[in-house]
């Protein structure tokens, strides 16, 4: 989950989600929980999907790896 290893990723993914829609910010460490399929704000979380490259996140991962 790309929002936890990225502070400036984290903060925008919370201070956007109100915009996509009214329903409370219910997320876990690794997980965007939704009660309702209708509830998902599918153009924003298009919006997180541009915002982190694959190779961004595997240098973010093994950054993070104890050696």
């Amino acid at each position: 989950m790309g929002l936890y290893s990225d502070p400036n990723l984290f903060d925008w993914f919370v201070r956007e989600y109100p915009t996509y829609t009214n329903q409370k910010l219910d997320m876990g460490k690794s997980c965007i929980r939704f009660k309702k399929i209708t509830d998902i704000p599918y153009k924003l979380i298009g919006e997180l999907m541009k915002k982190m490259t694959v190779k961004e996140w595997i240098s973010a991962y093994e950054s993070r790896l104890k050696k």
